[in-house]
C-alpha cells in the first residue's frame, strides 16, 4: 500500500477519534474512505493544497472534520506521511503527525518542531490511531492558529526509543485551509 493511500487512511481513521481502529481492508470499501468527504482548498501553488476531509462519526449526527497536508517527500523520511489538523470536542483543535511506521501506541515521543522562519520547540506527545499517528499537545494547536500561517515549512523530527523519524510540511495555503475547518468544525 502506498503512503499516500496509507496517509488518506488514516486521516479518515483520525477524524472519528483515536479509539477508532484503523483497518485498511474496510476502510476504502466506499468511496471515498469511510465516507469522507475530501475537498480540496487551493492556494496559488499546485504544492500549497491542503485536503479538507469531513467523515461520519460513531454516533447519529455525528461528524468530524480535518485539513491534511502531505510531506515534501524529497526533504522527509519514507515513514514520515504529514500533518493533520482536526477538529477536536469542546471546541479544541488538534494537531498531528501522520506516521507510515507507528511507534508502539503506548509511547511518548519527543516531537521537535522547527519553522523555517526560526524558531525550535521540543514537546512530549502521545500516540493516536493505533501508534500511526502522534498527537500534539494542546499548546501546539495555538501554532497553526497563528503563526504557522506565515511560516514556508516546518522540519520535524519524531523520536521514540532508538527510532527516529524526519519530515518536512510546506505551510502555504494554511490560512484558508484553517479557516475552513473553523467554519466547518461545530457542523
Amino acid at each position: 500500500m502506498s503512503g499516500l493511500v496509507l496517509f488518506a487512511l488514516l486521516a479518515g481513521s483520525l477524524l472519528g477519534g483515536a479509539d477508532r481502529p484503523l483497518d485498511p481492508a474496510t476502510s476504502c470499501a466506499r468511496s471515498p474512505c469511510r465516507g469522507a468527504a475530501v475537498v480540496e482548498v487551493a492556494a496559488p501553488a499546485t504544492s500549497s493544497i491542503w485536503k479538507f476531509s469531513r467523515t461520519q462519526g460513531g454516533k447519529e449526527g455525528e461528524s468530524f472534520a480535518a485539513i491534511t497536508k502531505t510531506a515534501d517527500t524529497t526533504q522527509s523520511d519514507p515513514d514520515f506521511a504529514g500533518l493533520i489538523v482536526r477538529c477536536a470536542p469542546k471546541g479544541k483543535i488538534d494537531v498531528l503527525v501522520a506516521l507510515i511506521r507507528p511507534f508502539p501506541p503506548r509511547s511518548h515521543p519527543k516531537v521537535t518542531i522547527a519553522a523555517s522562519g526560526g524558531g525550535t520547540l521540543t514537546v512530549e506527545a502521545s500516540m493516536a490511531a493505533a501508534g500511526a499517528a502522534v498527537l500534539l499537545p494542546d499548546e501546539v494547536s495555538a501554532f497553526a492558529a497563528g503563526k504557522w500561517q506565515t511560516t514556508a515549512s516546518l522540519s520535524l523530527v519524531v523520536r521514540e526509543s532508538d527510532s527516529e523519524i524526519k519530515g518536512m510540511v510546506a505551510l502555504n495555503g494554511l490560512r484558508e485551509a484553517y479557516n475552513s475547518l473553523l467554519a466547518n468544525c461545530g457542523l
